[in-house]
């Protein structure tokens, strides 16, 4: 009786989902194409491992190494900048894999596992700086697009390990298992990132640039910043690290796409910049007070040391103890 294999079961759930992203979410980008890529794999991996195809073996590893890359590059450009031509300096990656294949073929059990390390920790290190490191995430989302990125993060991580398994069942003399052991560890994680990437809440706020293409400062524009310069200095609610745009909506009774877009125009910042700065502006205050570094920096709003040290440097323009010292020694 004819039965699918896991991963080829796993390329034809992402298909459906890709299809479904395309034609419903009507979403573009680095997230469809990692998306495409993952449900690509899990093809090249059933005919490699299931079906034995000829040629798909030596393919797997070089589709195996554009997943890490393409998973970073959907990461910075969905929640921290626009795309940048530098990152196609990734794309280098599955041709060093190609020239690995043809030259030097053990090598693949070096490079393939540093690449899902590398490109796995750098994405959890970023996400686990919290919200307001990813400045293009939209803010009525919380942690949550941080907490997404985190587990696809730790999921390319544990594919790293995939090979550790490999060698120690060869050792253990097991070696029947080693299909499995690439079926279950590529389908999981194919399925991960898939089913993540089409989550709602790594949908990205629109860019300054983008922003500055909308219409030019309107009368109402500037009446919704000034009722929120007023809100702000009435309640103070930027202290709240927990803060997010649809709060701040639902206190001013409008919609979150207006508010947003009058910051833009009127301030030429995003809101979490707007944000900051007046999270910074109490800061300066508390320091003058006499207040230690990290005692301004929980008082003000921030939750971390490197938040709140990268957002004080690109407001005031030097660090902290920097700026409290030079202040302290003005005549």
């Amino acid at each position: 009786m004819p039965s699918l294999p896991i991963p080829l079961i796993s390329a034809l759930v992402l298909g459906f989902l890709l299809v479904r992203m395309w034609l419903t979410d009507r979403r573009h980008g680095p997230l469809v194409m990692l998306l495409a890529l993952c449900a690509v794999q899990g093809l090249v991996v059933s005919l490699a491992q299931h079906y034995r195809v000829p040629g798909m073996a030596s393919l797997q590893p070089i589709m195996a190494t554009t997943i890490p890359p393409m998973a970073w590059i959907a990461f910075v450009t969905t929640a921290m900048r626009r795309f940048q031509t530098r990152d196609l300096a990734h794309a280098a990656w599955p041709i060093v894999t190609l020239l690995v294949v043809v030259l030097h073929p053990p090598l693949l059990d070096l490079l393939i596992p540093l690449l899902f390390l590398i490109f796995g920790g750098m994405i959890l290190r970023h996400s686990l700086k919290g919200a307001d490191a990813l400045p293009r995430m939209r803010l009525e989302a919380g942690d949550l697009p941080g907490r997404i990125w985190q587990v696809i993060g730790l999921s390319l991580i544990a594919t790293a390990f995939s090979d550790v398994l490999i060698i120690a069942a060869v050792i253990l003399g097991a070696g029947y298992l080693q299909p499995w052991i690439i079926s279950v560890y590529s389908s999981v994680l194919l399925l991960v990132i898939g089913v993540l990437s089409l989550s709602g809440a790594l949908v990205n706020a629109p860019s300054e640039v983008e922003e500055a293409q909308e219409p030019d400062v309107s009368e109402i524009d500037t009446q919704i910043v000034a009722r929120l310069d007023a809100l702000m200095t009435r309640e103070k609610l930027f202290l709240n690290p927990e803060l997010t745009l649809s709060q701040l909506s639902r206190k001013l009774l409008i919609p979150v796409k207006q508010l947003s877009a009058a910051i833009n125009r009127v301030t030429g910042e995003n809101v979490s910049r707007y944000i900051n700065a007046a999270r910074i502006n109490a800061a300066q205050n508390a320091l003058l007070a006499g207040e230690t570094v990290t005692s301004a920096m929980l008082s003000s709003g921030f939750n971390t040391k490197s938040n709140f040290n990268r957002e004080f440097l690109r407001v005031v323009g030097r660090s902290p103890s920097d700026w409290l010292g030079a202040h302290n020694h003005q005549p």
